[in-house]
């Protein structure tokens, strides 16, 4: 519930404002004396200050420097008489929200407190998103996210990587495959040899042994010196294979038999080099069932798969969202040298209810794309994402693309990214969740069913 703060000396003013604001659902704090609101702001979780600009002893204008100094990005809104108003202008100059003149409409001053309580709580979760970001180390700080299948994935990322096992790993395009096997190798023993990454995909069969194997000088035109290939390179480290179902038939035998023995004969060389690498492969498709097709090798994919990953789509992890893009925008303004945008509370709520089909990926260039555009001109990420061709316009009456969902699933997926993060904040305090987000126990219980959230995951 939004906390105001009135700061009015005017008795009559002061209680006929709190008793509107607190039928319109506002918690209200009121002071008559302006010498006590630092002691109140100190003492209490105020969200919005509407104070008076003519009092006693200190100018509304002095009190506003004063509660900037003491938190600035806490709205604070005059209400000025008419003779007051370039003072009141003044104010807004050095950091005050807004200013309303006296008489006004009680409606107009319960928008314009939504409106700053708003700007208040999304100022909030960017500070706490950015001391999230400030304090998180280690793996944390390379796959980030407080979701469950975050918190799992790490989990089994350090488990499996005190193994030498193969390790095939599972993902959607941009779910960040490449980032888990990185991670599987720094958190190793092999950690201080090379980490190698090929994709399979994108070199020409007729390469593919010379790149995987190497070659000796004059093995074929165009070979003008020995070249060490990646399986030797990556023999004390770890050799990434991504897109490894790209991988020709043909070709999947020699490497079996590589991995089987151990050994490799460079192209042009009939000399047995011993190799011990530490092979981790990457896949967006089920090799089982490319195997059973006749598409994959069955006993390469019984000598790859000794252990697997599955990567979650970001569809899955919505409570990480927001602490991703930040991360992300961090990212995109070092790389840029430019001042960090905020997105607005609109942009966050977008964010975690519209389809990822890029997942991470895609993120990170709305991140990116946000941050130049932002550059020159204020812009909305509804607006990015339509240009992009992501999102009509609902106002022009079009229908949405196929990567905004119904508003019923819109509404849902938002519904569940609110009760995870409360209950993630509350530590599954079923008590504190009600308090937090105004619901009952019974209306809270459906919608911990309907979401599959279990209690017991948070405390």
């Amino acid at each position: 519930m939004t906390q105001v703060l009135i700061i009015e000396d005017d008795l009559t003013v002061a209680t006929s404002t709190e008793r509107w604001l607190t039928m319109n659902g506002f918690k209200v704090l009121t002071c008559h004396d302006a010498n006590k609101v630092m002691s109140i702001l100190n003492e209490h979780d105020i969200d919005v200050v509407l104070s008076d600009v003519k009092m006693p002893h200190i100018s509304g204008l002095e009190l506003q420097q004063k509660i900037n100094f003491l938190d600035a990005q806490l709205p604070v809104i005059l209400m000025t008489g008419h003779g007051d108003i370039a003072m009141a202008v003044n104010a807004m100059e050095q950091g005050a929200y807004y200013f309303i003149e006296k008489p006004f409409e009680p409606e107009h001053l319960s928008q314009i407190i939504k409106r700053a309580a708003n700007k208040r709580q999304l100022e909030v979760d960017n500070r706490r998103l950015q001391n999230q970001l400030s304090y998180i180390s280690g793996i944390d700080s390379r796959l980030i996210g407080t979701s469950l299948p975050m918190m799992s994935l790490r989990k089994q990322v350090l488990s499996l990587a005190s193994f030498d096992a193969s390790v095939v790993i599972h993902g959607d395009t941009g779910t960040g495959k490449e980032l888990v096997a990185n991670c599987l190798h720094d958190y190793s023993h092999r950690s201080d040899h090379p980490f190698v990454a090929i994709n399979c995909g994108a070199i020409p069969e007729n390469l593919l042994e010379s790149e995987l194997f190497g070659h000796e000088k004059g093995a074929f035109t165009g070979a003008s010196q020995t070249r060490i290939g990646k399986l030797e390179y990556a023999s004390k480290g770890t050799l990434f294979l991504d897109e490894i179902e790209s991988m020709p038939m043909s070709f999947q035998v020699k490497l079996l038999r590589a991995l089987q023995e151990n050994t490799i004969e460079r192209v042009g060389s009939n000399k047995s080099i011993t190799i011990n690498p530490r092979v981790i492969c990457a896949t967006k498709v089920d090799l089982k069932k490319l195997s059973e097709q006749g598409d994959f090798r069955l006993d390469l994919y019984y000598r790859l798969k000794i252990a697997n990953l599955n990567i979650p789509k970001l569809e899955q992890r919505l409570d990480d969202i927001p602490i991703l893009f930040q991360h992300f925008l961090e990212q995109a303004c070092h790389k840029y040298k430019v001042k960090k945008p905020t997105p607005s509370m609109e942009d966050i709520v977008l964010l975690t209810t519209r389809s990822w089909p890029g997942n991470i990926r895609e993120l990170k260039n709305l991140a990116q794309q946000y941050v130049i555009s932002n550059v020159s001109q204020e812009v909305t990420l509804a607006s990015l994402l339509t240009k992009d061709g992501y999102q009509t316009d609902v106002l022009d009456g079009s229908l949405p693309t196929a990567s905004l969902r119904s508003l019923a699933e819109q509404v849902g997926r938002f519904e569940e990214y609110l009760l995870r993060n409360a209950m993630r904040e509350s530590r599954g305090r079923i008590k504190d969740v009600i308090d937090l987000l105004q619901v009952s126990r019974r209306n809270l219980n459906l919608k911990m069913q309907r979401y599959n959230i279990n209690r017991s995951d948070y405390l």
